[in-house]
């Protein structure tokens, strides 16, 4: 996995990616800027990891958790099918896309919101595809706020909390106030002919 990232490090800046990855492969958790917002994310693999998460953020949200993943291939290895429009509407959408899935494969039961569902997100800021294609696998992903805590816009409003229970902080972006798209959240509302609902 590190020959992997020294491969992908030579041919980007030397963002801290060694140090990311030794966290996620040590069940550790990270606090990372992602397409939308900063979050805090960890093995999607890792049940320990998982919880840990779980426990910093006080609460179980009712929402599908979010897993992100690099590729459609990636993708592909947690949905149980992926409708030809689906994908073909993936390659070419230009926001950040996060789409509810009914029914996903090879994850862990605590990757599951309670009513069975996963949201998944193909990323497409170049620093967190990285990070996930050097690790190979998605990255369990949670906002950077605790509680019913505001979400915070950019890294200065992260609260203290949170800073100092993460196991690695990625300096990149910490100084960007323009974290950029809003997320959009859409579901199958007809499976067989990939019809999407848009939920935000």
């Amino acid at each position: 996995m590190l020959t992997l990232a020294n491969d992908i490090l030579s041919m980007t800046h030397d963002y801290d990616f060694h140090p990311v990855l030794k966290t996620l492969d040590s069940t550790g958790t990270i606090l990372l800027p992602t397409d939308i917002n900063w979050a805090i994310g960890c093995d999607a693999a890792n049940p320990v990891a998982i919880e840990k998460i779980a426990n910093l953020k006080k609460y179980r949200s009712p929402n599908p958790p979010v897993l992100l993943v690099a590729s459609i291939d990636m993708l592909k290895n947690y949905v149980e099918q992926l409708h030809p429009r689906l994908e073909t509407l993936l390659m070419h959408h230009v926001r950040p896309l996060t789409i509810v899935y009914d029914q996903a494969k090879n994850l862990l039961s605590n990757a599951y919101a309670d009513d069975g569902k996963v949201a998944i997100r193909l990323v497409q800021d170049d620093f967190c595809q990285q990070i996930i294609e050097a690790f190979g696998r998605p990255i369990f992903c949670a906002s950077a706020k605790i509680g019913d805590s505001p979400l915070p816009t950019h890294f200065g409003e992260i609260s203290s909390e949170v800073l100092t229970q993460v196991d690695f902080i990625v300096k990149y972006r910490q100084r960007d106030r323009n974290m950029g798209e809003k997320p959009i959240v859409a579901r199958l509302s007809d499976a067989r002919n990939s019809e999407l609902e848009f939920l935000g």
